[in-house]
């Protein structure tokens, strides 16, 4: 049985772009590196990955 087809992620959806520059939106890990983004939830960031937590001062 062939298993279900994930969605990519709106990778234009982390960045804005401003003349020739990318500036990231989200947080880098800082456990994983460059790559990998963190969600942002209402006072706090999680990686999805690692499952580092930071919480909001």
């Amino acid at each position: 049985m062939a298993g279900k087809k994930g969605h990519s992620p709106k990778i234009h959806t982390y960045y804005k772009i401003e003349s020739d520059k990318a500036t990231r939106l989200k947080k880098v890990c800082s456990r994983c590196g460059k790559g990998v983004f963190m969600s942002e939830h209402k006072g706090r960031h999680t990686c999805g990955k690692c499952g580092l937590t930071e919480f909001a001062q």
